[in-house]
């Protein structure tokens, strides 16, 4: 057992990542306000001090040694130790390529900088994504929304494109869907035309566009499944979704591509077909 570890603590960040969900709607208001930034915040929570740590997650440092003894640890290093050994344990080709991109004879300036940071995030979100995703809930996904009758797509803001991208091949593919957020106005009429025998795909990512969440959580509430494709585990679409999936794209001074996101729509939208050959 490490020291300054006691009993019962959880031994990976994993365990620690369940051990969390499992006991998040039972938690204070400012210990899950540290769960829900240390589960979308990990790499943080390794590199960072108390203090910085808990200004950024906008509590005490005294609620992060709370926080860690409710989760069996006897103070917030033990704690942070599980954060810092996922990072020892996660596979770091992305940074080797990011050093690659940086790297040469002649250090790229300006745009073309620019250009090399944006692909090395981008190179970052790929590498992460068969990682994020679970393949079984993948095939469930797939199986759940080839069983529609029309697939209800549901996005705003920066997910938008994901959703017309998904709906532009799913057409191509000759599966009904119906795409929410358009000019007209009257997405909620549409969505209330949804049959018991259909389904949704909703996409948002933190902030959270209170459109998507409100009509992804009505369809649910009718009895229409959602799938749903977010960036944390504490998001409110994970709470209305029959199955959802957690992707969080990498970043570059604080612009997020939606390269693997794009890549997890193509995916699903061929899936989708696949399942539907299959019947």
């Amino acid at each position: 057992m490490d020291r300054g570890e006691i009993q019962g603590a959880p031994k990976n960040f994993e365990a620690l990542r369940a051990l969390i969900l499992e006991r998040r709607r039972e938690l204070p208001k400012r210990l899950a306000q540290v769960a829900a930034f240390a589960l979308d915040n990990p790499d943080e929570i390794a590199f960072g001090t108390a203090a910085s740590i808990a200004t950024d997650a906008e509590v005490q440092p005294s609620t992060l040694v709370r926080f860690s003894q409710t989760f069996g640890f006897d103070g917030f290093s033990a704690l942070q130790a599980v954060f810092r050994a996922r990072l020892r344990e996660r596979n770091s080709s992305y940074e080797d390529r990011l050093v690659e991109l940086e790297g040469g004879d002649a250090v790229a300036a300006g745009s073309a900088a620019i250009l090399n940071s944006f692909v090395g995030a981008a190179h970052r979100s790929l590498d992460n994504l068969s990682a994020a995703i679970d393949p079984q809930k993948f095939e469930s996904a797939s199986r759940l929304l080839a069983s529609a009758g029309t697939i209800h797509l549901i996005a705003r803001r920066r997910s938008y494109p994901i959703a017309t991208y998904m709906a532009y091949a799913l057409s191509q593919l000759k599966i009904r869907c119906q795409i929410a957020g358009t000019a007209s106005g009257i997405d909620d009429d549409l969505l209330a035309l949804a049959d018991e025998g259909d389904a949704a795909f909703a996409v948002s990512f933190s902030g959270y566009a209170p459109e998507t969440v409100a009509q992804a959580s009505a369809l649910a509430a009718r009895g229409i499944p959602v799938v749903s494709l977010t960036d944390s585990a504490f998001s409110p679409l994970a709470e209305c979704s029959t199955i959802w999936f957690e992707l969080v794209e990498a970043d570059h001074a604080g612009f997020r591509s939606l390269s693997a996101s794009m890549a997890f729509a193509m995916a699903l939208a061929v899936a989708i077909a696949e399942e539907r050959r299959r019947a």
